[in-house]
């Protein structure tokens, strides 16, 4: 998490004694220059301030805004220095619900909506839930999804021309489709993202020295690293492993054995 110097707090922005948590010092870059203890205080409405986490100083005013680095909203410190923020749009999404549930302020109207249309998708025997995460995902996280679906259709293609001597139903096309490698493989893809996800997260917020080295070292080494085209850069790992994934789903690499072991 990152922490944000806030000078404009309302005057009569006070915590109760009793939301009062623990002491707490900063930490990250800011620890450099700010070796004070503060108390926490987590803010749950939006009254006099919004809803946030706050260190108080020992009058119990707000000193910093905690910005965390997920989600969150700041992506500079007071002295200029950027800070690494990740989006979780799932996280997020539940966040709303629970916490509508539990204030009662849930807007129940668009739910009933989101119902509706989901009826009305199922109807038209369009997949609701692929419908869902598109619209509520942003474009960078429902690329690769278009592109693993693109995947997925080819594959799918090649096994009906495959299977076509057999006179297959669709459900038992369907059904070969899910027993392909290809599947696996893409299940392993999505668990390899969250935990890369996860090891970026731990040194953008824990290993920040060693983050910042290897940033460092990144823009002296790589011409690549910076500027306007530098995420083209990514379009090459992303391709391999499309590749890789399409001919694991045709068997052409990593084909399953027939027979038994000897």
């Amino acid at each position: 998490m990152d922490y944000k110097v806030q000078a404009n707090f309302p005057p009569t922005m006070r915590a109760e004694p009793s939301q009062i948590g623990r002491p707490e010092r900063i930490r990250g870059p800011q620890a450099l220059s700010d070796g004070n203890t503060y108390r926490v205080w987590q803010k749950t409405d939006d009254v006099g301030g919004p809803a946030a986490r706050y260190l108080l100083d020992s009058s119990d005013a707000p000193v910093y805004l905690v910005d965390p680095g997920i989600n969150g909203i700041h992506r500079f410190r007071p002295d200029g220095t950027s800070v690494a923020k990740y989006d979780a749009p799932k996280a997020t999404l539940m966040s709303y619900i629970i916490k509508g549930i539990l204030n009662h302020q849930l807007p129940w109207a668009l739910v009933i909506l989101g119902v509706m249309i989901a009826i009305v998708l199922e109807m038209a025997s369009i997949p609701s839930l692929a419908f869902a995460v598109g619209v509520y995902l942003p474009l960078s996280s429902s690329s690769p999804i278009l592109v693993g679906g693109f995947v997925r259709w080819l594959v799918d293609r090649h096994l009906r021309r495959r299977l076509r001597h057999k006179k297959l139903s669709e459900e038992e096309l369907t059904a070969e489709g899910d027993k392909s490698p290809g599947v696996l493989m893409a299940s392993g893809y999505i668990a390899g993202g969250a935990i890369a996800g996860i090891v970026i997260a731990f040194m953008a917020g824990v290993l920040t020295d060693s983050n910042r080295r290897i940033e460092e070292w990144s823009i002296a080494h790589n011409p690549f690293y910076g500027g306007p085209h530098a995420d083209l850069l990514s379009m090459i790992p992303f391709a391999i492993l499309t590749m890789f994934l399409y001919l694991t789903g045709r068997e052409v690499i990593l084909a399953a054995r027939n027979g038994k072991d000897g």
